[in-house]
């Protein structure tokens, strides 16, 4: 009877030397573990670099990307303002031109001629013949020459500077010649400007050419009477009409090929000025 209990007091103590061997061992279990798994975490494995190598290429080729986008669409609206800017700056310069046109005079004075778009200038009076070669506004200028395909206009848009002694009165005229550019695809539309209308000793100015266009094919000046559009005009023919109701000035640009000529710029002018006569009906001065 003592002996077995004596047995069953060494079987408890063994049991509890167990228990806390084991638990000694979970715990180092636990410990080196930890450790096993702290030392595999503190870098980074390769395929973990290459993972990321991966994502900041793909990210980089996205930048590149929507950079070149934005550059291209800058270019072409650079582009883009360049060319409408002088086309804008010309058509300004043509109006102001044509709707400050000066009516004819009625004496035989040449300060302010006659509207005449050919040459119809005759023998003891004031004649309309084109000073750069023949009007070209229906068949385009001449190759290699300079073509005037407007007539002579007589207007008030002159600008009053200080250093000059000119009017306001001078008169212009429009220009096709052979661009200096060899890659050009058409010619140049020059404006001609002529300020000193009254030279002393009967020697003719030698205008001022402005550069208003390039790559033009062809430009053409159309005159509305008040009940259509017709293509010349004469202010001698009706003394009592001597200028247009309006002016219609038609641009149209050239290309490599007739196909892909653009659609012609169309600049329309109110003309308000009209000149009057020196007769007096139902009696006289």
């Amino acid at each position: 009877m003592h002996a077995d209990g004596n047995s069953d007091a060494m079987n408890r103590a063994l049991a509890k030397v167990n228990e806390s061997e084991v638990r000694s061992l979970a715990t180092a279990g636990r410990v080196a573990g930890f450790s096993f798994l702290t030392r595999t975490r503190s870098a980074f494995s390769l395929l973990e670099l290459l993972i990321a190598i991966m994502a900041f290429a793909i990210v980089l080729v996205a930048i590149n990307g929507v950079f070149y986008s934005g550059l291209k669409l800058r270019n072409r609206t650079a582009a883009s303002l360049e060319k409408s800017l002088p086309l804008t700056q010309a058509l300004l310069i043509l109006k102001r031109d044509l709707a400050n046109l000066a009516p004819p005079s009625t004496s035989n004075s040449r300060l302010v001629g006659e509207l005449q778009s050919t040459p119809t200038g005759g023998a003891g009076g004031l004649t309309s013949a084109p000073r750069f070669g023949s009007i070209a506004g229906a068949t385009g200028a001449i190759s290699g020459q300079t073509a005037q395909v407007s007539p002579d206009f007589h207007t008030l848009s002159g600008l009053l500077d200080t250093a000059a002694p000119w009017p306001n009165a001078q008169r212009v005229a429009y220009l096709l010649t052979d661009s200096t550019n060899r890659n050009a695809l058409g010619k140049d539309l020059v404006r001609a400007v002529t300020r000193n209308l009254l030279p002393a000793g009967g020697f003719e100015e030698v205008p001022t050419e402005q550069l208003l266009l390039t790559d033009v094919e062809n430009v053409f000046f159309l005159y509305h009477d008040g009940t259509t559009w017709v293509e010349t005009w004469d202010s001698t023919a009706d003394e009592t009409r001597k200028l247009p109701r309006a002016i219609m000035v038609r641009i149209q640009f050239a290309a490599e090929t007739r196909s892909d000529l653009p659609p012609p710029v169309e600049l329309v002018v109110p003309i308000v000025a009209q000149a009057g006569t020196n007769s007096v009906s139902g009696g006289s001065l």
